[in-house]
């Protein structure tokens, strides 16, 4: 890391039956209902209209391979500052903003569990590949700790040549529900 490095996050705070999340950059959380993925953060790339918008009115661009001024391949994180240093802009309009897309769910009967990760999990595999790789391993009576394991590992690749899918840093937590009656 150099000295202006910069991170994801993905914050998620369980109060009763209410699932707060807030979400800056590409990590994600997605909840699996009966089998199904639900994400319930949005990964903040620069191709999205809302994003590019910003970016370009604080004076950025995107590359063809979608990254903000040929560096980052995300819209919003934390630190970066080289992109967050127009003084005539407020923090939210910089080329790459910290500020958090926040979502509230209510959980009921039939969500099963969260998964909460890094890029380097959704890069390699997609949100409902991802819920049906913990489920069938859940099925199997295996504990979340394991399950996570077995993610990280299946999510590596076998070489670093290539795209570099499989070669970036894994992050990994599931939340299971229990549900009385």
């Amino acid at each position: 890391p150099g000295v202006d490095s910069g991170t994801t996050a993905c914050v998620v705070v369980l109060r009763d039956k209410t699932v707060y999340v807030a979400n800056v950059g590409d990590s994600r959380c997605v909840l699996c209902r009966e089998g199904i993925a639900k994400d319930l953060s949005v990964d903040h790339k620069p191709e999205d209209e809302i994003e590019k918008a910003r970016i370009e009115k604080a004076g950025g661009a995107i590359t063809g391979d979608g990254r903000v001024n040929g560096g980052l391949n995300l819209s919003r994180a934390i630190g970066d500052h080289f992109y967050k240093a127009n003084d005539l802009l407020p923090i939210k309009d910089q080329m790459i903003s910290a500020l958090p897309d926040i979502k509230i769910h209510e959980l009921e009967k039939g969500d099963e569990f969260l998964v909460i990760a890094c890029d380097g999990i959704w890069n390699s595999m997609s949100s409902q590949e991802v819920i049906d790789f913990i489920s069938q391993r859940a099925k199997e009576g295996k504990e979340e700790v394991d399950i996570a394991a077995e993610l990280c590992n299946a999510c590596l690749s076998s070489t670093t040549s290539g795209d570099g899918t499989g070669c970036d840093n894994m992050t990994v937590i599931v939340v299971t529900f229990q549900w009385n009656g």
